[in-house]
């Protein structure tokens, strides 16, 4: 009985990837999908899933197929005209909430996109550790105590005094012989990630903008948490200035000020130089804005910073432009105008939601 709700089981978790799947692109752009915070799982509605099977039975001839008409007849979809009728009283459609772990979205997203695994390029100075049974020894918990030891000892003990007797074999341990499991701790190096998210959040960037960004750092967040066992994330809001902030207060603020994109620039090298070290840290950094900057003597200063700072220390440096009609748009351009074929330097488009699923793939598709 277990083997076969086990059976069922795996091929209800079957079906609910492929409906997730087929449907991945509107689930992403979907805001109300996205975990809360804490939490390793999310709710997915979809339809009724039943898992299909064989009923046995006599269908007295009212099967595919049978029944009045000739072949060649049109099939009709049934009668009346749509919407007209009396209100009914049968049961709709029901969706079911299904549970899916952040690491099996991330799977999914991964096959789906074709993202290839990420080789972790440095271990941070920290390590984790891990303790490993190593050996026997005569004190320790009750729950570590090894039982196969401890009789054997039991065992010897009695043939050794000449007390055991092989026609009626009764062992009886005594606190001598006791035996319990002994750990070692090990440190173990980790590779630890962190991600830098820089938002425009001048007057330009409106709430429909900052909603684009916060469904893809979430979807990027899952992803790469599913390749690093320690992943950090940071955030840093700037207008004509740069702060670093919680992440609530990354995804609500709204700022009227002007947008000097230097100011991020600046905040985040500082973040790298002072907390993570590029030798033992995997760094990412991802840039949100509407292409809106203060002047070019900015744009050029942010190019200097990429150049010679931020590109070097990060595994990958990412700006997305979110479509506004109030930015100008010309920030994106620049960059692609001064690094041409920068392979650490991602640059992506984002217009509407629609557009989510291909940001993520322009981001994340290198490995790095």
């Amino acid at each position: 009985m277990i083997s076969r709700i086990e059976k069922d089981h795996r091929r209800f978790r079957e079906i609910v990837r492929g409906r997730i799947r087929e449907n991945l692109r509107r689930y992403v752009s979907r805001g109300d999908m996205i975990s809360r915070k804490g939490k390793e799982t999310v709710s997915i509605p979809m339809p009724q899933i039943d898992i299909p099977r064989f009923v046995h039975g006599d269908n007295k001839g009212q099967g595919v197929g049978q029944g009045e008409g000739e072949p060649g007849d049109p099939i009709s979809e049934g009668e009346g005209e749509p919407g007209a009728g009396k209100a009914g009283e049968g049961e709709g459609d029901k969706a079911v909430e299904v549970e899916v772990t952040l690491d099996e979205l991330a799977a999914i997203m991964g096959e789906e996109l074709g993202l290839p695994r990420i080789e972790p390029r440095g271990s941070q100075n920290l390590e984790t550790v891990k303790d490993r049974y190593v050996g026997l020894r005569t004190t320790g918990p009750e729950s570590l105590r090894h039982f196969k030891a401890t009789f054997k000892r039991a065992l010897r003990r009695q043939i050794a005094m000449g007390t055991y007797d092989p026609k009626r074999p009764i062992i009886v341990p005594v606190r001598e012989d006791r035996r319990y499991r002994s750990w070692k701790s090990e440190p173990k190096p980790q590779s630890n990630a962190v991600i830098i998210y820089m938002m425009d959040v001048s007057g330009s960037m409106g709430d429909e903008q900052k909603e684009i960004v916060r469904i893809e750092s979430f979807w990027i967040d899952t992803w790469l948490r599913s390749q690093y066992k320690g992943l950090e994330s940071r955030y840093i809001i700037h207008d004509a200035t740069a702060r670093e902030v919680e992440r609530e207060v990354f995804f609500s603020t709204r700022e009227s000020g002007g947008t000097m994109i230097s100011s991020a620039y600046r905040k985040c090298a500082e973040l790298v130089e002072r907390e993570f070290d590029p030798s033992n840290w995997n760094i990412y950094a991802f840039h949100f804005s509407d292409g809106d900057n203060w002047s070019v003597d900015d744009t050029a200063a942010c190019i200097r910073l990429l150049r010679d700072t931020l590109i070097p220390a990060s595994n990958q440096f990412g700006y997305g432009q979110v479509e506004s009609p109030y930015g100008s748009g010309q920030f994106i351009k620049d960059l692609r105008a001064a690094f041409g074929e920068e392979e650490l330097l991602v640059t992506s488009e984002i217009k509407t939601k629609d557009d989510i699923m291909d940001s993520i793939r322009e981001f994340l598709k290198g490995g790095r």
